[in-house]
């Protein structure tokens, strides 16, 4: 379920950077649609290359899987609602989604550390 979900996100990450090419109301708006739709997409395409990989299949690659994949969804989900009109306060959520990336990323090398030949 979580590579559908990764697949989904891929989907919203290039909506969103086409809505901020064509669509954006301001300057900061596209680039707030342009910055959470790189890193949306960037993440969707990592879990989906992580499933690949021996070591992160099945439960290991849920947990850091799960982690990226919220992570992308709240860092970008703010700059998206921002670059719609959300208030600004938004603006101080978004590091949260990238703490929770950090930790996943941190989560999938550990795994892969310990699980080498």
């Amino acid at each position: 379920m979580i590579l559908a979900l990764a697949a989904l996100s891929a989907a919203m990450a290039i909506a969103a950077g086409a809505f901020g090419a064509h669509g954006a109301s301001t300057p900061q708006a596209a680039e707030w649609l342009r910055t959470g739709g790189t890193y949306q997409l960037i993440h969707a395409v990592a879990i989906l290359t992580l499933a690949r990989l021996p070591g992160l299949d099945g439960p290991g690659l849920i947990k850091p899987g799960l982690l990226l994949l919220v992570g992308s969804l709240i860092f970008a989900g703010t700059l998206y609602a921002m670059a719609v009109g959300a208030p600004r306060w938004f603006g101080a959520i978004t590091p949260i989604g990238g703490s929770v990336m950090i930790l996943g990323w941190l989560w999938a090398g550990w795994s892969l550390w310990n699980s080498r030949a």
